[in-house]
């Protein structure tokens, strides 16, 4: 006897079947569900169409200028108060000293990420930008967080637009997806997310996307937040990207417990990472990608993830931060070829690509 639950099922994977939308209650049954083998099937199904075998990767060192916030997100374990033991600031000559030591000829994009500095003017974090540029102009610069992004706004006076102009004008490229944890704001007032509203995060990348930038989205789930919210937070982004077209890549990153010497408890469970993916990549019909970040979900379940809709394997980092303050066990970044084996050890074709998913080699 056919059960409700497999017939639902049945009805969810026509509708992959034939490229239809999936609806809130279909993204809450797959959540609800626990047929995961299932729900990774219909994903890889829907990776395949648009990406066939492939998988990417970026070769890119991670950059962070100051860790002073002044913000309070209860997740945080990386930001510090201005004279804080640990905290710092880094003039754009202090970084590009550490950039040297770091630096190899194929890296070809500065990941940024950092603090909101109230203690700094907007002009500091343009002249950031601009000797990056100058230095290294061949380097994709993706930096700034839409939070980021309303930070300057309000320290500055200029609207959005201006804003990313501003910072256009001094070589950045795109924005990663941060600061958009989880776009309800019942879980930005729980979780204490003093930054930008889900309102204004999105407002952010409409304004870069009608600018002609290509950006990147995120979500930080395996807190608080409900299946229906992290359905919602998708379903946002989605509409987002049917008015602008102007997402890359979905990176669902699971929340990292307050130390490395956490519990099995304390951190989000292997079946709801691959599960979150390639729901991740059912709702999302129309991303291109879906990221796997490793520093979050570590290698193995990395590899797995390829087979669950995930079609980026994220990129080399260097030395991670932020994730690491938090707790992850992951490593703080990879080798090219430990990418490429990561990626061919799932049987998948590994390709090398830059910011903007143009390949540039395929291995």
């Amino acid at each position: 006897m056919t059960t409700d639950a497999a017939k639902r099922m049945a009805e969810i994977a026509d509708k992959v079947e034939r490229g239809e939308r999936l609806s809130m209650e279909d993204g809450i049954f797959l959540y609800e569900s626990d047929d995961l083998l299932t729900i990774g099937q219909l994903a890889n199904k829907v990776n395949t169409r648009l990406n066939g075998n492939k998988v990417y990767f970026v070769q890119n060192m991670s950059l962070y200028f100051t860790n002073v916030c002044e913000e309070h997100c209860a997740f945080c374990s990386f930001r510090k108060d201005e004279g804080e033991e640990g905290a710092y600031t880094l003039t754009p000559a202090q970084m590009l000293d550490y950039i040297a030591e770091n630096y190899n000829p194929e890296i070809r994009e500065f990941h940024i990420s950092q603090g909101h500095n109230p203690h700094l003017p907007f002009e500091y974090y343009v002249d950031c930008i601009r000797q990056l540029k100058q230095a290294y102009p061949d380097v994709t610069i993706k930096a700034h967080t839409a939070a980021e992004i309303e930070f300057f706004s309000r320290i500055s006076g200029l609207s959005y637009r201006d804003v990313l102009k501003t910072l256009m004008d001094a070589g950045l490229s795109t924005l990663p997806g941060g600061g958009a944890e989880i776009l309800t704001e019942r879980y930005r007032a729980k979780m204490k997310v003093e930054k930008a509203s889900s309102e204004e995060w999105l407002d952010v990348h409409r304004n870069a996307h009608q600018l002609g930038m290509k950006t990147h989205a995120t979500m930080l789930y395996g807190s608080i937040e409900t299946k229906e919210e992290r359905i919602r937070h998708m379903m946002l982004l989605r509409e987002l990207q049917d008015e602008t077209n102007g997402f890359l890549v979905f990176i669902p990153n699971s929340i990292q417990p307050s130390s490395k010497n956490a519990g099995l408890k304390r951190r989000v469970p292997a079946w709801d990472e691959l599960k979150t993916i390639a729901i991740s990549r059912l709702m999302l019909d129309n991303f291109p990608h879906i990221k796997a970040y490793f520093i979050n979900i570590g290698t193995k379940l990395t590899q797995l993830s390829f087979t669950f809709g995930a079609s980026d394997a994220h990129g080399t980092i260097v030395k991670e931060k932020i994730s690491h303050a938090a707790g992850a066990l992951s490593p703080e970044g990879l080798t090219r070829d430990e990418l490429v084996w990561l990626i061919q050890g799932a049987g998948r074709t590994a390709v090398e690509r830059d910011t903007f998913y143009n390949e540039i080699k395929v291995y």
